[in-house]
């Protein structure tokens, strides 16, 4: 029976794989809804949408990811449509699946994927690709959406990765690019008319339907022409898709107090990468740092209101018993009202459990007053603050408006306050950034140990310094630009090393960790590939590629390999895809999705990062004309309200 729960069948092969807790399901507040909730038709038409929605990572990192979590809810809210959770399988799974013939499982009701309407996945990094692969190969859909057939779902891509869907064009029929509260609701629409008419047209039709609204890409309905030295030419809808659009455009969602989800935040019941209740406090940003995609595609910024913040904090906890609350965003310490926020928290939860966090802090940001509310009720861990980059010359070129004297007068603040420990978060390989550039991590590290232990007075004062290896993104101003391969990466991660030991004074105080340049390439290269990219995917799948975004799963040897393989018919290789810069005029592969940016404003951007000038917040300052307000019919939606978060009262 279509819907069925092969539980029983699954049980048995629990006690053979590790953490089998991850694949039971049943976490608090998650759902599992009748699979016929829709109802039928007067024909018998089926009316029920079906969503399974993957994070194609572990459970221990899929669970806590709030996108998921909340189109779960989202969808489940719906009378006619029910959404059920799927995570990739550990290998040890993945090998008694195959072994026993039983199919990727969704872990509500553990039913098929295949059986689902939509396969929705959300791709935050494009290192996850090789296990959507296997978990289409597990559930029996064909891995390329040309040979998949009327009973197969519609593979659905989202997430920030999804601004470039290009690399993974084969194996998807169709993409969302920005927010998808909205979005997943229009869909489940769309496909619920198309199954009260009894599916005329069968799977074309209903992706052709998609793709009209002008807000679906779906790349069978895009050509793409390419020139003798490997550029692409032009990307065009086909002349047999007749209403589909030449530019496909994201969406946003605006007043955010509108969408209070998550409301039942899910309870893992295995050890996750986030133990602790999480709200967006505003989404979107403007601070205009060049490398930061996620900065450039969720324009605008759009707040909630400090008494909307309040209601999703009181009712998430009451949900989930979580102790911990992290107040999210892009650069939570810019909400306009964060003050009041955080003083307003702390007083109503004072004397209880609950303790307050935020992410990484700006620099600029930071103050005192602000941490010391966050702390409380007792709650003191270590401070994290992102320079990105190591001289002011390199965050003039980034766009990183932070100052030597801004750092070492927030950290001495910190250290003076009580904080001993302080995590310094750089980037290696920034547009043209030199050896010195890198270097200068070690004595702004050495700096910082010494404002400490003046301030302190105190010796075991401890600054970690960690650092990422830069990779350029689309929609960015840095899209055009050429990365640092992986030897160099090292090489100059190596000499700032032995300038961090070199130093007796200071080098026991500083801990350092980094990221060699491998995984940074591969990244690079499904980042801002093209269609042809997908053939080193599926190639690195077929070799056993799995889990790329760990490091004991991750190997460059194979991704190379299959690269030069994939990739021996045409005029390009990896370094043409990474390495290479890019022309101002050259057609990139995701031109034709609109994030909102105009690409000459990013060009402009672009040229400014050379100059090394740099960009106000257009928060606070007049509109720089980036398109994204104007085009896509948005605006900024800040505070301050006004209105004061009281304590709950006592009934």
């Amino acid at each position: 029976m279509s819907g069925e729960s092969f539980f029983h069948d699954l049980e048995p092969l629990l006690e053979k794989v590790s953490k089998p807790i991850q694949y039971v399901g049943g976490e608090l507040n998650s759902q599992s809804k009748d699979w016929h909730c829709g109802g039928h038709g007067p024909g018998g038409e089926e009316l029920t949408v079906r969503w399974a929605l993957m994070y194609p990572d572990a459970y221990e990192v899929g669970l806590p990811n709030q996108g998921v979590m909340i189109l779960y809810e989202v969808l489940n809210e719906q009378p006619n449509a029910l959404a059920e959770r799927t995570y990739a399988m550990w290998p040890d799974m993945e090998a008694q699946l195959r072994e026993h013939g039983l199919p990727q499982f969704t872990v509500d009701a553990h039913r098929n994927v295949r059986e689902f309407d939509v396969f929705g996945l959300s791709f935050s990094t494009e290192l996850g690709y090789t296990n959507m692969l296997t978990a289409l190969d597990l559930a029996g859909i064909p891995l390329h959406a040309a040979d998949r057939c009327d009973d197969d779902p519609i593979v659905l891509s989202g997430g920030h990765a999804s601004f470039n869907p290009e690399p993974i064009a084969d194996f998807i029929d169709a993409a969302v690019v920005g927010d998808g509260e909205e979005a997943v609701l229009a869909i489940t629409k769309h496909i619920a008319q198309w199954k009260a008419e009894g599916r005329p047209g069968g799977r074309r039709e209903i992706l052709l339907r998609l793709a009209r609204t002008g807000g679906v890409y779906v790349p069978a309905f895009y050509e793409v022409d390419y020139l003798p030295d490997g550029r692409i030419k032009r990307v065009a809808p086909s002349p047999d898709a007749p209403g589909v659009p030449w530019r496909v455009s994201k969406h946003t969602v605006m007043e955010l107090d509108e969408w209070p989800y998550p409301k039942q935040p899910l309870v893992p019941l295995a050890e996750t990468v986030h133990e602790r209740m999480s709200v967006e406090i505003f989404r979107g940003c403007t601070r205009g740092c060049r490398f930061c995609q996620a900065g450039m595609i969720t324009r605008p910024v759009r707040e909630r209101s400090i008494t909307g913040i309040g209601d999703m904090v009181e009712k998430g906890l009451a949900a989930t018993g979580f102790e911990e609350v992290g107040l999210l965003s892009l650069s939570s310490a810019d909400h306009t009202e964060i003050a009041d926020l955080t003083k307003g928290l702390a007083d109503r939860y004072e004397g209880t459990q609950t303790g307050l966090s935020l992410p990484s802090t700006r620099v600029d940001a930071f103050n005192i007053d602000l941490a010391n509310e966050l702390t409380r009720n007792g709650r003191r861990s270590g401070l994290t603050f992102a320079p990105e980059g190591g001289s002011e010359r390199i965050r003039k070129v980034i766009n990183k408006m932070v100052t030597e004297d801004d750092l070492i007068n927030t950290v001495a603040a910190a250290y003076g306050a009580g904080w001993r420990q302080v995590k310094l978060y750089f980037m290696c390989g920034l547009p043209t950034e030199t050896d010195e550039d890198v270097l200068q991590i070690a004595e702004l590290a050495k700096r910082v140990i010494e404002t400490g232990r003046q301030v302190s007075g105190r010796r075991d004062i401890r600054c970690t310094v960690s650092i990422g290896g830069f990779v350029p993104k689309p929609h960015t101003p840095f899209q055009w630009c050429g990365q640092l391969g992986a030897q160099e990466t090292d090489a100059r991660l190596t000499k700032l090393r032995e300038a961090i030991r070199a130093d007796k004074r200071y080098g026991s105080s500083i801990g350092m960790r980094y990221h060699d340049g491998q995984p940074g390439i591969v990244e690079g290269l499904l980042s801002r590939g093209d269609r042809r990219v997908g053939r080193i995917i599926e190639a690195v799948w077929r070799d056993g590629g799995r889990f790329d975004g760990w490091s004991e799963h991750f190997s460059y040897e194979r991704w190379m390999r299959c690269a030069e393989q994939a990739l021996e018919a045409y005029p390009v290789d990896v370094a043409w895809y990474t390495t290479r810069e890019r022309g101002e005029t050259e057609v990139l592969p995701w031109d034709h999705l609109d994030s909102g940016l105009d690409k000459e404003w990013l060009w402009d951007d672009w040229q400014d990062a050379l100059d090394e000038t740099e960009v106000d917040d257009c928060r606070w300052t007049p509109c720089f004309d980036c398109g994204v307000c104007p085009q896509m019919g948005t605006e900024i939606q800040i505070g301050p309200t006004g209105k004061k978060l009281l304590p709950l009262s006592v009934v």
